[in-house]
């Protein structure tokens, strides 16, 4: 098994996915969706071996937003307590565990 440029970091499965929505959460600014979007996405890799480019842009957009993680968390438990921020979706009451 060869080790890419000598480093044990890996590329997530969904990182391809995952990679032009971080781009628009750059642009963006703090809207629930846009929250709920930013906590998904840092829990997701959260402690990952590899994305790293992904981990500084999830924090680049606290900072641009203004908030910390642990504020970010408290925001989106209360964004999901009240419901309705995935429902545009066109799913019901389906989470995103990926």
């Amino acid at each position: 098994m060869t080790e890419q440029h000598g480093s044990k970091d890996q590329q997530h499965p969904l990182y391809n996915r995952d990679r032009p929505l971080i781009n628009i959460l750059l642009a963006q600014t703090a809207t629930d969706y846009n929250l709920a979007e930013l906590a998904r996405l840092k829990i997701r890799y959260q402690g990952f071996p590899g994305a790293r480019d992904i981990q500084s842009d999830l924090d680049k957009v606290l900072q641009q937003w203004g908030i910390t993680e642990a504020e970010l968390f408290e925001k989106t438990r209360q964004l999901h307590d009240i419901g309705g921020i995935y429902k545009s979706r066109g799913k019901r009451e389906e989470q995103d565990w990926n």
